[in-house]
């Protein structure tokens, strides 16, 4: 390239490091910043951060490249700093990442949500849960809103230290702070809980998140299954939540489940699984139970009774029902 008229300036400079640092080819990335400014090219904030950032992949010493950032007065930005702070919790060398994270602040960089998750994780990591802690409380006296991230984290720290109070009261603070916990805040609490043999509070958790109709998902159901032995009302919960998120193979997966664990479903188990597979367009498999249903003496709720009529009452029925209402007898 240079031997043609073609002379590589600072993108191009910029993108080959980039590029080398993410096939972390150290020896190459190194070589080329130093030609880089041999040629006269003064390397940039976006130049330094890509090899700050393939540095700390391969645990490589960052703080001679900070010390030329220095020499040359160029100062880091926020994407750097969280870069230099994610290397060192990453090693377990937190005070070093608390140093950056304190030298981030006296320089007025823009300190958002995300840096401070990156402490509070490496703390969480190295079971420091109350420097994470008072990280957190410092997050809300600066006026910075803890996000979902910041939640998940705290709370799976305190679940795996068996503080299981602190883990919830922290849930509960959510709520009062306007942030919703979503499925993997309540899989984390629910794991816990189960863990710490506090199994009627999962099975109250369990129905509030049925209650929020929130989508389960497979880990939900394996935590439970794990965790304690499910009686009817719990598998008929989970089987509600597999449907409201349209996983109706698990659900019905779920009913022979609990068969086979020798938990009967009853009526209510029935209704729940053939309302949702109704909802969810699977209409013979819906008769199916329904057949299934009232061979074992159960009987439609009014909520099942209502989903039938409104499928009949459309102009194109399927033809499983129709068989089904029109068998005598």
């Amino acid at each position: 390239m240079e031997e043609g008229a073609c002379k590589p300036d600072i993108v191009i400079y910029n993108t080959i490091i980039d590029s080398l640092c993410k096939d972390t080819l150290v020896a190459d990335r190194l070589n080329l910043f130093s030609g880089m400014k041999r040629k006269g090219i003064a390397p940039d904030v976006m130049a330094y951060n890509s090899l700050i950032h393939g540095v700390c992949k391969l645990q490589d010493s960052k703080e001679e490249i900070v010390e030329m950032m220095t020499q040359r007065d160029i100062k880091p930005d926020t994407i750097m700093y969280n870069t230099l702070i994610d290397g060192y919790c990453l090693r377990g060398e937190m005070d070093k990442a608390k140093k950056v994270f304190d030298v981030m602040l006296r320089k007025g960089c823009m300190v958002a949500a995300r840096s401070y998750n990156i402490l509070i994780n490496g703390y969480c990591k190295l079971k420091r849960i109350d420097d994470a802690r008072m990280l957190f409380l410092e997050m809300l006296l600066r006026g910075i809103v803890p996000n979902l991230v910041t939640y998940n984290t705290l709370i799976d720290g305190f679940c795996k230290m068996g503080r299981i109070q602190d883990a919830h009261n922290l849930f509960s603070q959510m709520h009062i702070l306007g942030q919703l916990p979503n499925v993997q805040t309540y899989n984390i609490l629910l794991d816990g809980l189960c863990k710490n043999q506090q199994f009627p509070k999962a099975v109250e958790l369990l129905e509030e998140m049925e209650g929020r109709k929130l989508d389960f998902n497979i880990v939900t159901y394996s935590i439970l299954i794990e965790g304690i032995q499910p009686d009817v009302r719990t598998y008929t919960i989970m089987i509600s939540g597999f449907c409201n998120g349209g996983l109706t193979c698990e659900a019905e997966n779920l009913l022979r489940k609990m068969e086979e664990k020798g938990c009967s479903p009853d009526g209510c188990t029935y209704n729940t699984i053939i309302c949702g597979l109704i909802n969810n367009n699977e209409t013979s498999r819906a008769v199916r139970l329904i057949e299934e249903m009232v061979e074992r003496g159960f009987s439609a709720d009014a909520s099942t009774t209502e989903l039938v009529i409104n499928l009949l009452s459309k102009d194109k029925v399927d033809p499983a029902l129709l068989a089904f209402i029109e068998r005598p007898g």
